[in-house]
This record gives C-alpha cells, sequence and structure tokens, in this order.
C-alpha cells in the first residue's frame, strides 16, 4: 500500500498540529506564488515589511497553503539558487501564525534528527520526526521553530500523538520570516540530517511529489 493511501486510511485519527487549524472558520489560504501581484510588490528582503504585509493577510486568523507552489520569493536568499536552476518550488505546507505558537505530535513518533540551520531565509531551528503506520516508514519536518524547542530534545525520544513538542519562532531565530510552521512530509531523507530541502527546482517535481507526498493528508486543513 502506498503512503498516500495509508494516510488517507487514517487521516481522521490525526491530532491537530496547532490549536485551531482543524477549524475551517479559522483558516484563510495565502496565495505565496508567482502569480500574486499583490505579493510581488512586497519588499520580501525587508523581514518587518513581509511580516506586516502577512499579517495584513491573516486578519488573526491561520493562514495555510503552498504545497507545490511556484514561488518566486526564494530570489530574496542565496541559499535558493541551487546548481544551475533555481529552487522555487515548494514541497511543504505553511502555517502563518504568531511566534511562541505551540505545536502538537499528529502521531506518534520518535525524534529523527534536529537542528539550526542557520541563515538568511534558512528553516532556523528544525524538528524530524521517524513515523510507522501499517509497516511504512515517513518522516514530518517542522521548520522555523524557535530555539528552545531543541534544548530538551534527544535523538530517538519519543514524541505522543497530541503531546506539545515545540513552539514557533521569531523572525530573529527562524531565518528572517515572518513567523509560521513549514510541515513536509518525507519518505526518504536522502541522508540528509536535521535538514531536508523544503523547496526544489521545477525540473524536479516529479521526484519531489513521489518523496513529498502532499503534507494535508495530515495536516487535514479545509
Amino acid at each position: 500500500m502506498q503512503l498516500k493511501e495509508i494516510l488517507s486510511k487514517y487521516q481522521s485519527s490525526f491530532h491537530e498540529v496547532m490549536k485551531g487549524v482543524h477549524d475551517t472558520s479559522n483558516l484563510i489560504k495565502v496565495d505565496m506564488s508567482r502569480y500574486n501581484k499583490e505579493l510581488m510588490a512586497v519588499d520580501v528582503n525587508n523581514t518587518v515589511a513581509f511580516t506586516e504585509w502577512m499579517e495584513e493577510q491573516l486578519d488573526g486568523k491561520i493562514g495555510w497553503g503552498g504545497y507545490m507552489e511556484h514561488r518566486e520569493i526564494y530570489r530574496r536568499s542565496k541559499h535558493f539558487d541551487g546548481q544551475g536552476e533555481p529552487r522555487s518550488l515548494h514541497l511543504g505546507i505553511d502555517l502563518w501564525v504568531p511566534a511562541g505558537t505551540a505545536l502538537y505530535c499528529p502521531l506518534d513518533g520518535f525524534v529523527e534528527s534536529f537542528a539550526d540551520n542557520i541563515g538568511f531565509a534558512n528553516y532556523g531551528p528544525t524538528i524530524i520526526l521517524k513515523h510507522l503506520l501499517d509497516g511504512q516508514v515517513f518522516y514530518t519536518l517542522y521548520g522555523h521553530l524557535s530555539r528552545s524547542s531543541l534544548i530538551s530534545l534527544s535523538i530517538g525520544e519519543q514524541i505522543q500523538r497530541g503531546s506539545k513538542f515545540a513552539t514557533l519562532g521569531d523572525n530573529e531565530e527562524n531565518g528572517n520570516w515572518p513567523p509560521h510552521l513549514h510541515f513536509q512530509l518525507i519518505t526518504d531523507l536522502m541522508g540528509k540530517v536535521g535538514d531536508y530541502p523544503g523547496v526544489a527546482a521545477l525540473s524536479d517535481r516529479s521526484l519531489f511529489e513521489k518523496v513529498c507526498p502532499d503534507p494535508n493528508l495530515v495536516l487535514n486543513c479545509q
């Protein structure tokens, strides 16, 4: 059975990764693609201006979206230059909420790895959890966290479904982004430890659609 089928089977049992994310009235879809002309007019290199724009879009709600979205905003950093082809295809779902927001484990798992990926427009503090469902191993990645989220973690530590295990960081520790969670599903870590590409080159889309299935199979945003 493919991972997508397994996740669909258990989808209704996954705990919300943050409070309110399963309440459709509390969600708003945020378009971060290159086709959003309003976003293209924002100076995303100015983190303050970028954050103010995002807060206006949210109006107190949880912003979400972005899986397989073609984004121009990654031109703000050489981190996404790639080798010959810039990376612009977003592989996860972003949940745009205030810094300090608590995160809860959607299903039982273990700490696979973690790291503070420093640098402008990088992940900042990142946690990767390992899960097993119906014999299928897969991973969930949580990026742009607070540094305090990493302090007491240990490799192999069990994280139970519904338990609080991290909080989101502010823009001084999360890679200079408006506060948000980057959530991603991964079937093959490709040897990565505490880090994994959250953005790919467009030419690699077919590969990463297989390796990084739709995170909404776990998030259940509607």
